[in-house]
Parts: structure tokens; C-alpha cells; sequence
């Protein structure tokens, strides 16, 4: 009973969402409801103590990510830097390669080390603009978008600094570079079975006769009389963005070290903070103001009119996008701690094979939690050792481990009430209805990825 009641309310949080209702709400109803018939007199310390505690904390972590990555990604717009870089790649590459090009800038991106949540709000200019000189419809942008950056240079390709990728580090002793041949068969799969999907679907909407929408919402406001930049100085901001967040990746730890203390003169008590947890936040951000302010010096003048209201529209989106997101994360936690949670988590340790058990045990936990990073963190906190202990006797290097861990996590975590999935949808101003059925079919590709990884190791035993 108790497996049902979390299943339950996970079915009514996906439902909520695909039928356009707002996960802010959702998510609390869904949580304590299941904490409701489990525990009654637990519903209220549940609300207080663990769903606003994780939910103010992921606002407390990330919402200066989504609020600077919200106002890089509508200067962008206004600059007109997204138009000018989709006129030169349409006149070197072609219309029909739209969705290739979008696709690799999003993986140049993330394997650069930019947040998945800043690449939307990046990216989403430069899609919409293509889509629309394209005709392509506008419904298959957040698809494109999450195989470029949801997808391989998450958690496959080897040295990727995503966090999909750093988790498995501390419970087997890898490194990023954990098992490459491995993970590069892993990325050719999901990129090359993803591009023919998306090439598919492209396909069927242009016989269909269906061009890039009418109904719009939440479109790119690019003036139409101004004169467009120099593609190169165009691309400058997120070549920026991307040099800039590896070089303070490297550097915050040198200038701050493992732990730092801050004392003023008006505090009591010092603060202390772990940099190591910190850096790729505090990197990102430092790399997005760099962006924001090349822009502004770039083209202060094409932006100035439009300024003040641009940079309002931003704020409310990363405001929404930011709780949605952090409300999906508290909606996580609670269903992490019920009874019926860890019934299924003891349950999914009788698969025999260690490969298959981790990849299914993973990617089922990121499903029910709906985020890959804690999905898999809570899978390797419980049975890393188990994992570990039957590789051993199976002759299975750990690294292999790894690679399989890090890939299952970006498996089935972006069902509809993923946080990701969610902040696209919002930005890109379409609805679960609209959208989703493709990043469905990315999901369904990443998942089967990981068995494609495992059954290359036991047929060829490469790593």
C-alpha cells in the first residue's frame, strides 16, 4: 500500500503538469497528500520541515543562476546577436540543418560546463529564430534543445563537468574520465539515433503542411529595423560565457580554498562555507555577469529603449522558472522519505546482474524524484557498496560503474515533472501538451542508451 500511495502521488503531479496546471501547486498537494495517508499527524512538520526546507534551498543555491541566465539570454534577443548567428549558420549550413545546429551549440555549451538551466534561456533565442527562418515547428524546440543539452554531454561523454557526472566520483573513486570508450559509444548512440528522430519528426510536420505556429507565445522580441551585429562579435558573449566558467572553475578553489570563513565586523558568528560545493555555482554566475556586461558594452545602443522592460520580462521568468523547479525538488525530497519509497528501493535490490540492477535502480529513482542528480544520489547513498561488492566478484571495473550510474540518472528523470523539463517549457512558451510528446521520444533514446553501454562492455569488454 505504501509503494502505491508515493506512485500515486507521482501520478498526480505528472498529471497536473501535462494538463497545463501549475507545479507550484501541484507539487505541495501531491506531496502531502501521499504524507497524508501515511502519517496524518506528520503532514503539517513534512510541509515545514522537508518540502520548504529543500524547496528554499534549492531557491537559495540556484535562483541567481536562473535570474542571470534569464537576462544573458534576453539580451541576447534584444540585440539582435541571436539573429545575426542563425543568418550566418543558415547561409553556411543550410535551413534543414537547424536542428544539428542547435544541438551542438547546446552540447558546446554543457560540456563547457554552463548550467542545463542557463542553456535554455541561451539557446532559446537562437532556436526560435532558426525554427522560425526554417518553418519548422516551433513544438519541436524543447526537444531539440534537450538532446543538445539534457543528453549525451550530461552524463556520457567522458569529462563532462555536469554534475550527473561528478556524483558517481565520491562513491567509486573515478574520475570524469571514468570509462570513455564506453561513453563515447554512449554519446554517438544518443546523438545519432536522436538526430534521426528529431530529422523524423521534422519530416512528418512538413508533409503535413505545418510550419513553425501561429499561436505563439513568449517569442523572441529581436527589432526588425536593426542592423545586425558581426556574427563573430555575436558569438563572443557565450564563447565568453563558456571560457570563462571553466577558468573560475579553476581558480575559486586557489583563491578561497577547501573552506572559508567570513567574519565583518557586524556578525556575531562567522559564516563558513565549503567551497568545493560552491564553486560551480559561484563559477557560473561570475561567468554569466562577464557575458551580461560584453553584451551591454557591445550594444548598449541597439538595446537601450528596450532595457528597462526586457530585463523585467526576465526576472519574472526566472522567477517562475526558478519555483517551479525548486517546488518539483521539494515534491522529491518528501516522496524520498516516505515508507513506500524505500520499500522500492529494498525491492530493486534483488536484480542479480550489478550492471542492469544499477542502471534500472537509478533511473528509476530519478523518475520517481524527477531529478537525475538526486535520483542518483539517493540510489548510491543506499546500495553503492552492494553495487560495488558485486562488481568485484564479477570482474567489473568500477569505472564501469560509473559510466552506467552517471547515464541511467539522465534516463527517465525528464518525465513531465522534471524540474528541467518544466523551466523549458515555460521559456520556450509552450505547454506539456504542445511539447512534450518529443522530449519523450529523447527520453525514451537516453534511456535505452545506457543498455546499449552495457551490453558493448559485456560483448567487447572495452571501458
Amino acid at each position: 500500500m505504501s509503494v502505491l500511495i508515493a506512485l500515486a502521488a507521482l501520478a498526480l503531479l505528472m498529471l497536473a503538469a501535462y494538463r497545463g496546471y501549475s507545479v507550484i501547486l501541484f507539487a505541495p498537494i501531491a506531496a502531502l497528500g501521499a504524507v497524508l495517508l501515511t502519517d496524518p499527524s506528520a503532514v503539517a512538520p513534512a510541509f515545514t520541515g522537508v518540502f520548504m526546507e529543500k524547496m528554499v534551498g534549492f531557491i537559495k543555491l540556484y535562483f541567481p543562476v536562473f535570474l542571470l541566465g534569464a537576462v544573458f539570454g534576453k539580451l541576447i534577443e534584444l540585440s539582435g546577436f541571436s539573429r545575426s548567428i542563425v543568418a550566418a549558420a543558415i547561409s553556411v549550413l543550410g535551413t534543414r540543418q537547424a536542428m544539428l545546429v542547435i544541438v551542438l551549440v547546446c552540447a558546446l555549451l554543457t560540456y563547457g560546463g554552463v548550467s542545463l538551466f542557463v542553456v535554455v534561456f541561451a539557446v532559446y533565442p537562437f532556436a526560435a529564430e532558426m525554427f522560425r527562418q526554417s518553418d519548422i515547428p516551433k513544438r519541436l524546440i524543447p526537444a531539440t534543445i534537450a538532446l543538445g543539452a539534457f543528453s549525451f554531454t550530461m552524463d556520457a561523454l567522458p569529462g563532462t563537468p555536469q554534475i550527473q557526472n561528478i556524483i558517481p566520483t565520491t562513491f567509486f573513486g573515478t574520475t570524469s574520465w571514468a570509462a570513455p570508450w564506453l561513453g563515447v559509444v554512449g554519446t554517438l548512440f544518443v546523438f545519432g539515433v536522436g538526430m534521426l528522430y528529431l530529422h523524423r519528426q521534422a519530416g512528418k510536420a512538413r508533409r503535413a503542411g505545418e510550419g513553425y505556429g501561429t499561436e505563439l507565445r513568449n517569442e523572441p522580441e529581436t527589432p526588425d529595423d536593426i542592423k545586425l551585429p558581426n556574427p563573430w562579435l555575436a558569438l563572443s558573449p557565450l564563447v565568453l560565457v563558456g571560457v570563462a566558467n571553466l577558468m573560475f572553475t579553476s581558480w575559486i578553489p586557489q583563491v578561497y580554498g577547501k573552506v572559508h570563513t567570513l567574519q565583518l565586523a557586524g556578525m556575531a558568528t562567522p559564516i563558513q562555507s565549503e567551497v568545493a560545493k560552491l564553486t560551480g555555482i559561484w563559477a557560473v554566475q561570475a561567468a554569466l555577469l562577464l557575458g551580461i556586461l560584453l553584451v551591454l558594452v557591445c550594444a548598449f545602443g541597439t538595446i537601450r529603449a528596450k532595457l528597462a522592460e526586457g530585463t523585467r520580462t526576465a526576472v519574472g521568468g526566472s522567477l517562475l522558472a526558478s519555483m517551479n523547479t525548486a517546488s518539483e525538488y521539494g515534491f522529491g525530497a518528501v516522496i524520498a522519505s516516505l515508507p513506500g519509497f524505500l520499500v522500492l528501493a529494498d525491492a530493486l535490490k534483488n536484480i542479480p546482474n550489478p550492471l542492469v540492477n544499477e542502471a534500472i535502480t537509478v533511473t528509476l529513482l530519478a523518475g520517481i524524484t524527477g531529478s537525475a542528480s538526486g535520483g542518483m544520489s539517493i540510489a548510491l547513498a543506499a546500495m553503492s557498496d552492494s553495487f560495488i561488492a558485486t562488481a568485484n566478484a564479477a570482474n567489473i571495473p568500477l569505472e564501469v560503474l560509473h559510466r552506467v550510474a552517471s547515464m541511467a540518472s539522465g534516463g527517465m528523470d525528464t518525465l513531465p515533472h522534471n524540474g528541467a523539463v518544466i523551466t523549458l517549457l515555460a521559456v520556450t512558451g509552450l505547454t506539456h501538451r504542445e511539447a512534450y510528446k518529443d522530449i519523450f521520444g529523447i527520453t525514451l533514446i537516453k534511456t535505452l542508451a545506457v543498455f546499449v553501454v552495457i551490453a558493448t562492455f559485456y560483448a567487447t569488454g572495452i571501458v
